[in-house]
This record gives structure tokens, sequence and C-alpha cells, in this order.
């Protein structure tokens, strides 16, 4: 490890715009973005050990237990690229993921710097996921009111169709956030305890989020 690496991991509901922000923070940092979605789909495809056994438990329908998932995170945080520290997106969910990272860092004599919590209410990752509108031959997305194209359900670029994927629904949405709250937000509190939540107002344009993020960070 380095003299000072920066552990910062962000929190926030379903199309709070994480994935858009930790891909601009990680830049700001200079840290590797470690995403937890990434990892599962590198081990799936590379068959490692970690891999395989996710999928046994993937192909049968089953949740993936956290030590699995856990295993997969800490074997990325140690390989050298992190050796200064790295922004954690989609992980931990738990608060026995966020316990066992704690206790993996502590190990190292390091911590978690700070938790950049993205706020939004729910009725607007509503609006957010149902407005979704993607172009069916080349893939542009769209908004019907934040993006929307020129001509209602033609793309721009090629003048395809535009259509709604089947999962950016109401009712898919809302169970999307029932089971965020339900398992990540105790998280929210764990991390008020330690001293190192921060709330970021993410219902504000991309780069008003990102400038606060940014500010955020700069007393971590």
């Amino acid at each position: 490890m380095t003299q000072n690496p920066k552990f910062v991991i962000l929190l926030g509901p379903p199309a709070a715009g994480k994935g858009t922000q930790a891909t601009r923070l990680s830049e700001h940092l200079n840290l590797p973005h470690v995403a937890s979605g990434d990892l599962f789909r590198y081990n799936l495809k590379n068959e490692t050990e970690l891999g395989l056994q996710a999928k046994a438990y993937m192909d049968r329908g089953a949740l993936v237990p956290d030590d699995i998932t856990i295993a997969m995170v800490l074997d990325r945080l140690s390989r050298p690229d992190c050796a200064a520290g790295a922004l954690l997106d989609g992980f931990p969910r738990t608060l026995a993921q966020a316990a066992a990272l704690d206790k993996a860092l502590a190990e190292k004599g390091v911590a978690i710097n700070g938790v950049l919590n993205i706020i939004v209410p729910d009725e607007v990752l509503v609006e957010r996921v149902t407005g979704r509108r993607l172009c069916r031959t080349c893939g542009e997305p769209y908004h019907i009111k934040f993006n929307p194209p020129k001509v209602a359900g033609i793309c721009d670029k090629d003048g395809g169709e535009l259509y709604q994927r089947d999962d950016d629904n109401e009712t898919t949405v809302q169970n999307r956030l029932k089971v965020y709250w339900e398992q990540t937000s105790p998280l929210i509190g764990y991390y008020q305890n330690t001293g190192v939540l921060v709330d970021i107002d993410g219902n504000q344009d991309i780069d008003a989020v990102t400038e606060a993020l940014k500010a955020a960070v700069i007393n971590l």
C-alpha cells in the first residue's frame, strides 16, 4: 500500500446516476473504478474459480452468497492499480459486506475515507427510468423528458424506431427501489455512525452533481 491510499464508496438507489458519476469521479481522483457488476462479468467470462462458484448459484436462480461477492471485490482491491485506493460502486450492498470490507481494509492498516450518498426522490427515479427510450437500430439513448428526439419515436441519427426496454417500467423500478431500501439503505446509518457519510443532492443536472461530488472529496 502507498502511504495514504484513498477508498471512496458511491452509494445511491437505482437510476441515481452512479455509473456516470463514478466514471467522472474515478478520473478526477485518478483511482480505479471498481464496480461489482463489472467484477461479476469479468469472473464469469474468464471462468475464474470465483466466477464458477457464482455461476453455480446463478444457474439455479439463487442469490450469490456474500462471501463470493466479497472475495471478488477483495481480489480486485489486492491488485497493484488499487495500491493508492479505489472508488467502489455497487459494493457494499449489505451490512455484512460493509463489515467484511472494513475488516479487510483494517488488516492492511487503511479504512474507508468517505461514502458519497447520492440522494434522489423515488418519484424522480421512476420518471427517469420509465422515460428512457433506445433506438432499435443503433442503440442511441433518449429520454422523453430530459433528452427527447427531434421527432417523437424517431432516432435523430438514423431514423430508427425508438423503443422502451421491457424492464424500464414502473413496476420493475418500484421493485428495484424496494430491494434497495430494504437491503442497502441500512448502510446509510452504518456509515453515518462512523462519520464518513456525505449526502449529495442527485436531483440536479449531471454536471452539478459531478461538481458536488468533487467538492465533497476534497476534504476526505
